[in-house]
């Protein structure tokens, strides 16, 4: 989930975008800058409620959002790989599918260089202390090099929610009393 609700488009489109840049950036040598501001691109479209919209409003001209994101990108700093690359989005009508290309390609990025991804719902923010033990669980379990995306769910009420690729683990205290809840209502 994207902030604001929406839901971020994964699979087929979004990773073939990302495959395509990945491979393009690798060849132009500006591998390493193009994945730094490509993460800097996901950051800007979660904090900017004015881009978001703009990127997935139907009802904005291509053109127009074209020249407006590239001089939006261009102010911030952007490259050119990034800039030409969001404009073929862009021009392709795709504008309402680049902050799940940018998390695809941030994804591929993870898997080519062997990270795993760990995704931690909490009720209270963790601790750096609480990020170390979590991350060192996760290193004795086998996931070697761990990348932490945290996030904070006060109707948790306690315990942890982790993700690591398909598997769940939920250890927190609204499921144990659901799990506590279903097995009254069998009993009785």
């Amino acid at each position: 989930m994207a902030s604001g609700g929406t839901t971020i488009p994964t699979g087929g489109l979004a990773d073939r975008y990302a495959t395509a840049l990945y491979a393009y950036a690798d060849e132009q040598h500006a591998l390493d800058a193009t994945i730094d501001q490509m993460e800097a691109l996901g950051r800007l479209i979660d904090e900017s409620s004015d881009l978001r919209t703009l990127l997935l409003s139907p009802l904005v001209d291509v053109n127009t959002a074209g020249r407006a994101v590239r001089a939006v990108l261009e102010e911030q700093g952007f490259g050119k790989i990034v800039q030409d690359f969001v404009g073929v989005v862009i021009a392709n009508r795709r504008m309402n599918a680049l902050r799940g290309i940018v998390t695809a390609f941030v994804a591929l990025v993870a898997q080519k260089r062997g990270v795993v991804v760990a995704h931690v719902a909490s009720a209270h923010p963790l601790t750096d202390v609480q990020e170390q033990q979590l991350r060192a669980r996760l290193i004795e379990a086998g996931y070697g090099n761990v990348n932490i995306v945290r996030s904070v769910d006060p109707s948790l009420l306690g315990g942890l929610v982790l993700k690591v690729g398909a598997r769940l683990y939920d250890t927190s205290l609204k499921s144990r009393l659901q799990r506590l809840q279903y097995a009254m209502k069998g009993a009785a």
